[in-house]
């Protein structure tokens, strides 16, 4: 695991990635790589590119801020990891805090 990953250090498709994949786990399972896909297609409104799928997930499990776990011999399942979690989480509070919100539930 590499340690110490910062947010700026993501390109734009990986934080989406994250949080996709992230978004996905609250709905229950680990998802699929072709759960995440449809997801970001969604929000993308355009397909997206396999390859550039899987290199920038197997990235993200690269620096630790994904687990790749394998549903079977086909289909790969995506988690976030502690570091993953932290950093998606922090992210929100700063975002909160700079539009005067509290993560809480209430208003700063």
């Amino acid at each position: 695991m590499n340690a110490g990953v910062r947010f700026a250090d993501l390109h734009a498709f990986e934080r989406d990635l994250l949080y996709a994949v992230r978004a996905l786990e609250r709905d229950g399972d680990a998802p699929k790589g072709l759960a995440v896909k449809d997801l970001l297609e969604t929000e993308y409104d355009e397909e997206i590119n396999h390859s550039r799928l899987y290199q920038n997930l197997d990235g993200l499990t690269d620096r630790g801020l994904l687990q790749k776990g394998k549903k079977d011999d086909r289909t790969n399942e995506y988690a976030t990891t502690d570091e993953g979690r932290d950093l998606l989480e922090a992210r929100t509070e700063r975002r909160a805090q700079q539009v005067g919100l509290s993560t809480d539930g209430g208003d700063a």
